[in-house]
């Protein structure tokens, strides 16, 4: 991770993020990180056509989290710590498929995940049992990124 006064946002990381030469084109540098896991999220495939992003990651399908409802999914990942204008670029890097989002982790620390938007919620594949679960009122999980509010602690 970088030095507390050079990073002030956790990010956490289940997908290509953790790729040395996704860090190289997004970053500039490679990150260090430690292990944690997002409670209450499954994973599903996600077709990417961004051609920048196909040339970073070297895949044209990546993975997507979506809120399962139970909180005994767990999705294993990194956390990095991240500069402001690092998470700019990350989120610069992510399809509009994705949303960040605040969430608590499985160590109780929070961070800002990638997780599925709104749209790739509702018309994800092999989604049935999130709709169903969404169905008998589950909660999202995350809270929006909110500009102008602090992020983690």
């Amino acid at each position: 991770m970088t030095s507390p006064a050079e990073a002030s946002v956790a990010l956490f990381s289940y997908g290509t993020l953790q790729q040395p030469e996704v860090q190289l084109a997004t970053f500039g540098r490679l990150l260090s990180g430690r292990a944690d896991a997002l409670p209450g999220y499954v994973l599903a495939p996600l077709a990417i056509t961004d051609p920048r992003v196909v040339a970073t990651s070297g895949a044209d399908v990546h993975t997507i989290a979506h809120p399962s409802g139970d909180p005994a999914d767990l999705i294993s990942g990194i956390v990095y710590g991240l500069t402001p204008a690092e998470l700019a670029a990350a989120d610069g890097y992510e399809v509009d498929a994705y949303a960040r989002v605040l969430v608590r982790l499985a160590s109780g620390a929070e961070a800002f995940v990638y997780v599925g938007s709104e749209a790739t919620r509702s018309s994800a594949g092999g989604s049935a049992a999130l709709a169903l679960r969404r169905k008998k009122g589950a909660r999202a999980g995350g809270r929006p990124f909110q500009p102008g509010r602090p992020t983690c602690r």
